[in-house]
């Protein structure tokens, strides 16, 4: 099912999706999308892999002190938004949950080749061992955003204030014991937020978001070809989609098609870099 995230009104439905930590059980919320990106970022030309690399605006390109973010991301619907009316609204931003157990680092290194940015988010009981921490730091080392996603992956509505804060903030540290740099993003399990998370998002400076679609979850799209589809011809697709996927083979085999099709539709992957935080304010 795809509900559509188009404010308060339809959270409640919201709150019944989400993605979970292993198998294919979440519920897709979309929205309809009205965002933006920048008019001098280049995107992807629609011809080639090769001539793609030099398209997509790219994370290692961006100056190390910012000189303005282009971007926000709508609270309400999650949408990617322009902060000015200069800038282009034809962007998509690719986020990929529950990293990063199996297939994160191969995901990466495909978008890595075209120079197309993302979000990973991370499950901190991915990044206890050694293993997952190799893993996180090569997925960072490639410029890659990384968002936090809760130790364990729980409904946050289920638990106390006192695990919710264990949940977020003991990931907040694995991730910057490997990266030495603090989540700017985090995105509730089940897309479920609270008082008290949307507290600490308040107190570490940080930005919480949902997407507006996602479906590699769905049996009906889990083969590469079936997400490739629908990913590039949903009625969601719209400026500022923020696309949900998730850390599993089918999702692995369809990541290049689906973002080399994004820019040929016109669209911009944006570099999360560049979508304001309270943190990076300061």
């Amino acid at each position: 099912m795809k509900t559509i995230l188009l404010g308060v009104s339809l959270m409640s439905a919201l709150i019944l999706s989400g993605c979970q930590t292993s198998g294919a059980t979440d519920n897709d919320t979309s929205s309809s999308l009205t965002s933006e990106t920048s008019g001098d970022q280049s995107s992807i030309s629609s011809e080639t892999s090769s001539s793609a690399q030099s398209s997509i605006e790219s994370t290692k390109e961006l100056p190390t002190e910012q000189e303005a973010y282009r971007y926000k991301i709508n609270p309400t619907t999650s949408v990617v938004e322009p902060i000015d009316s200069e800038t282009n609204p034809k962007v998509a931003l690719l986020t990929f949950d529950d990293s990063p157990d199996q297939h994160a680092v191969d995901i990466a290194k495909q978008l890595k080749t075209i120079n197309a940015p993302a979000i990973f988010f991370v499950n901190g009981m991915y990044i206890e061992s050694d293993e997952g921490k190799d893993k996180l730091k090569q997925i960072y080392d490639m410029g890659f955003e990384i968002g936090n996603h809760t130790q364990t992956h729980p409904n946050l509505s289920t638990i106390s204030s006192e695990e919710q804060r264990e949940e977020i903030l003991k990931t907040n540290e694995l991730i910057y014991e490997v990266t030495g740099e603090k989540p700017h993003f985090f995105r509730a399990p089940h897309g479920v937020t609270t008082e008290t998370s949307d507290a600490i998002m308040a107190e570490e400076g940080m930005v919480s978001m949902n997407w507006t679609y996602g479906y590699d979850w769905e049996a009906d799209y889990q083969t590469s070809e079936a997400l490739t589809d629908i990913m590039l011809t949903t009625e969601y697709l719209n400026d500022g989609a923020n696309l949900l996927m998730h850390d599993r083979s089918w999702t692995n085999e369809a990541v290049l098609p689906i973002a080399e099709g994004l820019v040929e539709k016109g669209y911009i992957l944006v570099d999360p870099k560049l979508i304001e935080t309270p943190e990076r304010e300061e």
